[in-house]
């Protein structure tokens, strides 16, 4: 039988990442995406590996219908990757409710109330997985990333409780907190700075996209089951 996984955010530089690596290792994906549309990739997949199913949907993580529009367009799911989100930059003081509301939804609300909707999608599964890709400032904090850090802070202590809740119906929950991923979203931050962050990173370099998909690709491989409640930190050694 396919194995079905739900990649949420899978238009952007890291969700297309771990698209293609679950699409090697056989897994028959729903690709989220929300303005870009994510037709070429899933096309792509599809001529590459023709036994198996690469299905587009459509979501806005920012209103508040997402989840049962999202929820509607699955069947068979054994695992879900929460690749999506968006990052903002600016003091405290210079956010505004809307924003701050905003990064709270598309980051910790909708993906909450999915889960509450496809939960028993997951638990037809002898093993099944929810991985959400964190960030390094949801466990450090970063100063003009106060309610970019908050989130994905939210984000790990939702993974160590919803962990403990599921964990009888298989259902394993982890987080990948990357680093420095080399990605467009990162090209705002200037030449100089780029390269003083690479000379604090101990591995000497930025993250790639590959570094994650890898690695989320392993936490859905069968190989890491008796993982369960973790924030796995993929930056180089940046911060320990």
């Amino acid at each position: 039988m396919k194995k079905f996984a739900l990649i949420c955010g899978a238009s952007g530089a890291i969700g297309s990442a771990i698209c293609s690596e679950l699409a090697l290792q056989g897994w028959s994906l729903y690709m989220h995406y929300c303005k870009t549309p994510i037709n070429e990739l899933a096309s792509k997949l599809a001529n590459d590996y023709p036994e198996q199913e690469f299905i587009p949907v459509h979501a806005d993580f920012t209103e508040m219908e997402a989840a049962t529009h999202l929820a509607s367009q699955l069947f068979s799911l054994q695992a879900i990757v929460f690749a999506n989100g968006q990052a903002y930059y600016g003091l405290l003081e210079d956010t505004s409710y809307k924003q701050i509301n905003t990064l709270w939804q598309v980051h910790m609300q909708t993906p909450m109330t999915i889960l509450q909707q496809i939960a028993s999608k997951l638990r037809a599964n002898e093993v099944s997985y929810v991985l959400f890709i964190g960030s390094i400032w949801g466990s450090a904090g970063a100063a003009g990333e106060v309610v970019y850090s908050a989130v994905k802070g939210a984000q790990h202590s939702f993974i160590k409780a919803y962990a403990q809740e599921v964990a009888y119906n298989g259902i394993r929950v982890n987080a990948i907190a990357p680093g420095f991923i080399d990605t467009v979203m990162n090209d705002h931050i200037e030449y100089e700075d780029r390269q003083r962050i690479i000379e604090d990173i101990p591995l000497q370099r930025l993250g790639k996209v590959e570094d994650v998909a890898n690695m989320c690709a392993f936490y859905l491989s069968g190989k890491a089951d008796y993982v369960t409640g973790q924030i796995i930190h993929l930056n180089g050694g940046w911060y320990i």
